[in-house]
């Protein structure tokens, strides 16, 4: 695994139930802006799904990845109802489950 990816991996472990992130956000906070598609494609190799909850990061407006590595954008859906996410017109809510960077970095 390389560099990329660890920091990619830590920044998601960090993001809690109930918040998202998009994928551009999290690249920054691993130290490689404007690298998101990057982080999609790490996210998409993710290891070990059981810890690193990959499902928490979304495109920027809120949507599902039509291509979500673990079983399609119905299992990505289903996994955040299942923590607690709310959609609106089938986006996730980002005014209520966005993870806020600034509450990330004070910890």
């Amino acid at each position: 695994m390389n560099d990329f990816d660890k920091k990619v991996y830590e920044v998601v472990k960090s993001i809690p139930v109930g918040y998202v992130m998009n994928y551009a956000m999290v690249a920054e906070l691993a130290g490689y802006p404007r690298c998101a598609r990057h982080v999609g494609r790490a996210l998409h190799n993710n290891p070990d799904p059981a810890n690193i909850p990959c499902h928490r990061v979304v495109m920027k407006d809120g949507s599902l990845t039509p291509a979500f590595a673990f079983g399609g954008e119905g299992e990505h859906r289903r996994r955040l109802e299942n923590e607690g996410i709310t959609f609106v017109h089938d986006k996730v809510d980002m005014k209520v489950h966005l993870f806020d960077i600034v509450q990330l970095l004070q910890k």
